[in-house]
């Protein structure tokens, strides 16, 4: 993987316009650098820049869970041993797969395995959110695995072993509520108790009520 990104990756990553990156670079608002006329970010940079938005626009009123029943169900938490990051993003896909607002599997893996080709969903403190945007999926659906020990294979921005991973699916017009749940799991997860319980249960009803807002 690339660590340096051009305009059009970039745009491609954050599901905007080639101008919109543009603009951002040129008032300062995302860093990057320019090599003679052309722009240049680096990965982290990005991604840093990502995590910070979304943790900035993050729904503070939701003090108790994360997201709606809607979008999250018990029957879409799963608790393994020990699994390496393809197999368990796979197995996310086809929980997914199952929700009336999924209409087409092969289109949703294609999307989560191309999003992290790009970057890896390591967003930090041991945590997860692979994220995808598609014509295919009609409304926002979440999945959640919680490995007992850390996922083999799964980069972190800071290095730490992944155990939890919060899978979204949205339709490719619903960015503000994408967004805010993308914030609101970050935010949920950066409280290590919150973490330690979630990690220490093998009960898939207990873990979904830590996520989901009274």
């Amino acid at each position: 993987m690339h660590e340096i990104m051009t305009i059009e990756e970039v745009a491609e990553y954050l599901r905007v316009s080639e101008r919109t990156v543009y603009d951002w670079a040129q008032k300062g608002d995302l860093p990057g650098g320019k090599l003679g006329t052309t722009w240049r970010f680096k990965r982290n940079d990005v991604e840093n820049w990502v995590n910070s938005r979304i943790s900035k626009s993050a729904d503070t009123k939701n003090k108790k869970g994360m997201t709606s029943s809607a979008t999250l169900t018990a029957e879409r938490v799963i608790v393994v041993e020990e699994m390496d990051k393809d197999t368990i993003l796979r197995q996310l896909v086809d929980l997914l797969a199952e929700s009336p607002f999924v209409h087409n599997r092969e289109e949703l893996l294609k999307g989560v395995f191309a999003r992290e080709e790009l970057m890896s969903t390591g967003i930090g403190f041991g945590v997860g959110v692979p994220h995808v945007r598609i014509d295919s999926v009609s409304d926002l659906v979440m999945a959640v695995a919680v490995s007992k020990k850390p996922i083999a294979g799964y980069s972190s921005l800071d290095n730490q072993p992944v155990q939890i991973v919060c899978m979204l699916a949205a339709r490719s017009d619903q960015h503000a509520k994408y967004i805010r749940t993308l914030s609101a799991v970050s935010n949920r997860l950066k409280d290590p108790e919150v973490r330690r319980a979630i990690i220490e249960s093998d009960d898939p009803a207990f873990i979904h009520a830590q996520l989901i807002a009274e």
